[in-house]
């Protein structure tokens, strides 16, 4: 009788730890996504009550014509074309050099420790931003669309992980293929590349987002306004929001000027708008590369 009581005191403990686990989880749930959950119904809400920060909870004088209104604004589309173009074409670049050079580092390769240590030493030196911008200029990268792509090709961090990564693949699938008569390169992408897909696809992840979200290098390189980003589009609109309503409301048409108070664009009602319009694509990435994030984090961060 003592056992069994026992056993289900633990079992009822075992319970309420679980109970307690999940009430943490899903509070820390509602932390992260309450933030995302705010912008849009105030996006959708009446914009006179959500520009006096009334909307906390749930929308009121529910409407869409803030989508409508930011997507008439000159130069979305074609900020939009360069951020999914830079993206897309960048996070090719960029898991294709980690993964070739997180693979050769691990290859007989003259002075290979050197090269190593030399792209580890950037990660922790930098030159500043006034040399990048002379180099990127000398290099023809400024008011060209290369300038997005061509410096974060090789990430320090996506290469170790991926080298580390590489490092956990038993050796002796290289030497069967060796024996076999394989190549370097045939190697690399016949045995390494379809066994290393799991850090490759989180090295998409990382490239991705940082592609995505960048705004500083079109700050910095970009003139030509058919090269803003999406991002940099928003970072001018978080500046000048205020001026920027009129900008929507005017290209929105005339009837615009007349809307009543709770559908005329406001400071906020543009910032909130356009904030969804950037993060929700972005969002949209993470459940395709998902199942392999955890496994690629995991082995490719820590060895053995």
């Amino acid at each position: 009788m003592k056992k069994s009581k026992t056993k289900m005191k633990q079992s009822f403990g075992d319970r309420m730890v679980g109970v307690c686990c999940y009430i943490i989880f899903i509070l820390c749930a509602l932390v992260c996504v309450y933030p995302f959950y705010y912008i849009f119904i105030n996006t959708i809400s009446a914009n006179d009550l959500s520009a006096r920060g009334v909307i906390l909870f749930w929308p009121q004088g529910i409407h869409f014509k803030n989508y409508v209104s930011a997507l008439q604004i000159d130069g979305l589309f074609q900020a939009t074309f360069i951020s999914v173009s830079r993206t897309v074409i960048g996070t090719v670049c960029t898991v294709g050099a980690s993964a070739f050079l997180g693979f050769m580092f691990t290859q007989d390769v003259w002075h290979r420790k050197l090269w190593y240590r030399m792209m580890v030493a950037t990660m922790y030196f930098n030159a500043g931003i006034i040399p990048w911008y002379l180099t990127m200029m000398n290099l023809h990268l400024t008011n060209n669309f290369w300038g997005y792509i061509l410096p974060a090709i090789v990430s320090p961090f996506n290469v170790i992980l991926t080298k580390t990564f590489v490092e956990s693949v038993p050796r002796e699938l290289q030497e069967a293929a060796e024996i076999d008569g394989a190549g370097t390169m045939t190697i690399f992408t016949r045995i390494m590349v379809p066994v290393i897909k799991p850090i490759m696809a989180t090295v998409a992840i990382f490239s991705a987002v940082n592609q995505w979200n960048a705004f500083q290098d079109t700050l910095l390189l970009m003139t030509n306004t058919k090269l803003y980003s999406l991002q940099f589009i928003l970072y001018q609109y978080l500046n000048q929001a205020s001026s920027l309503k009129a900008l929507a409301n005017s290209s929105s048409g005339g009837n615009s000027l007349a809307a009543a108070a709770s559908t005329a664009q406001t400071a906020t009602s543009v910032r909130m708008t356009v904030t969804i319009i950037v993060v929700v694509p972005i969002m949209l990435v993470y459940p395709i590369f998902q199942k392999y994030f955890v496994k690629g984090i995991m082995v490719g961060a820590v060895k053995g």
